[in-house]
């Protein structure tokens, strides 16, 4: 045998076995969850769907809805029980949870149910807080986590992000549907047929509504005039969208003249500083076409129309100059099935890699980056710099508060 194929063996080499090592799971606590019905804020809309409460329960952890809580969404207690879920009747049950899900800001009657160190994940809504209320909130020690400013990986806004893109898609629906005769409208197509002009729509704002909002209406076959004072908004959604879409910067003259040739015109404007800028003026308006149609999406903080004024889900329109005015707070409400299961599709990940954690809430902030940023009171302290300065409350650090703490 060729030397270069034998086996080298060195009496050197010692060969001793291993310790046998077992793999196993840390032991969890099980998370209390409670899902309480809404009752404020026109909210139809529940946080879990029954599919994500079936993958939660089944992860060993226990959820309580309260009766009729996804009714507004059409899910029924039924659904939620086979789904492993318990439905009580008693709203103080639910609030014996360690989390609470609502997508409604907390009301006074739910405000005194509130325990120590709870973590309670709700939209807040700024421009009906007062004073006495956040100090309430503070008093109660809970640990307050905002939706809105819940981040991802991207540093995105997932839940915003999906409520702006129903928004935009709606908005276009409920012009369609005040246009129609149906609704005491002009009877006029959206996307009008060969020969036949499709109807004008003005969209005031480039950002994630108007980008859906453009879209559907494109789809529609109608024609759209898209305003934002952003550049990059407006070439952002030019790209987006596909194809070239009429845009300009918000400059009064060419809106106005816009606005007179308009069937619709959609509000969609983000807020600066809480506040969304009023770019449209009643003088505007008085010159619109009678029987035209305004969706003032941005009524949630304010609106963009001189002329806007709150409305319902149950009364949602009003007639002012001629023109039909929609200023529905909370727009994605109104399709609360959709909206559920986009909220559902991004909490429910989210709440069970913290019911994964081991430790306390404060190992799940501190692995968790995205709840950090939203997370607006912590036992007792505001660590919001925007509600601080809001309310002149003293503002501490959360990263400090997380760092001593574990």
């Amino acid at each position: 045998m060729d030397a270069r194929n034998k086996p080298v063996i060195n009496v050197s080499y010692s060969y001793n076995p291993l310790e046998e090592t077992l793999e196993y799971d840390i032991k969890k606590k099980a998370v209390f969850i409670g899902i309480p019905k809404e009752n404020s804020f026109q909210e139809n809309r529940i946080a879990l769907t029954p599919q994500a409460v079936a993958v939660i329960v089944n992860n060993g952890n226990r959820v309580v809805v309260e009766h009729h809580a996804g009714i507004a969404s059409s899910f029924s207690d039924k659904d939620y029980s086979e789904a492993g879920a318990e439905i009580v009747y008693d709203k103080k049950e639910i609030f014996n949870a360690d989390i609470i899900l609502k997508t409604a800001p907390i009301n006074h009657d739910e405000l005194e149910l509130l325990k120590e160190g709870q973590m309670i994940f709700s939209p807040i809504h700024i421009p009906s807080l007062t004073k006495e209320y956040v100090k309430k909130c503070i008093d109660k020690k809970i640990i307050g986590i905002a939706l809105g400013n819940i981040k991802d990986d991207a540093g995105n806004y997932p839940i915003v992000r999906s409520m702006s893109q129903i928004a935009g898609v709606f908005s276009i629906q409920i012009a369609a549907k005040y246009l129609s005769n149906n609704h005491d409208g002009n009877g006029i197509l959206l996307g009008g047929i060969a020969g036949v002009p499709p109807a004008n729509v003005v969209i005031i704002g480039a950002g994630m509504v108007g980008e859906y909002a453009t879209r559907t209406a494109l789809g529609c076959g109608a024609q759209v005039k898209v305003f934002d004072n952003s550049i990059y908004r407006l070439m952002r959604l030019q790209k987006t969208v596909g194809q070239t879409v009429y845009t300009s910067v918000i400059d009064p003259i060419q809106l106005a003249s816009a606005l007179e040739e308009a069937d619709v015109a959609i509000g969609a404007l983000k807020p600066v500083k809480g506040i969304v800028p009023m770019v449209v003026s009643e003088q505007m308006i008085e010159r619109m076409r009678s029987g035209a149609v305004i969706i003032d999406v941005s009524i949630d903080n304010g609106g963009c129309f001189e002329t806007s004024s709150l409305t319902s889900h149950e009364e949602p329109t009003f007639e002012k100059h001629g023109v039909v005015h929609y200023c529905v707070p909370n727009i994605a409400s109104g399709v609360s099935r959709t909206a559920s299961t986009a909220i559902s599709n991004i909490l429910m990940p989210l709440i069970l890699s913290c019911t994964n954690t081991v430790g306390s809430a404060n190992h799940i902030l501190h692995n968790k980056p995205g709840l950090l940023a939203a997370t607006y009171m912590y036992k007792g302290k505001m660590t919001s710099k925007v509600l601080s300065q809001k309310f002149d409350f003293k503002f501490t650090d959360l990263n400090l508060i997380l760092s001593s703490n574990l």
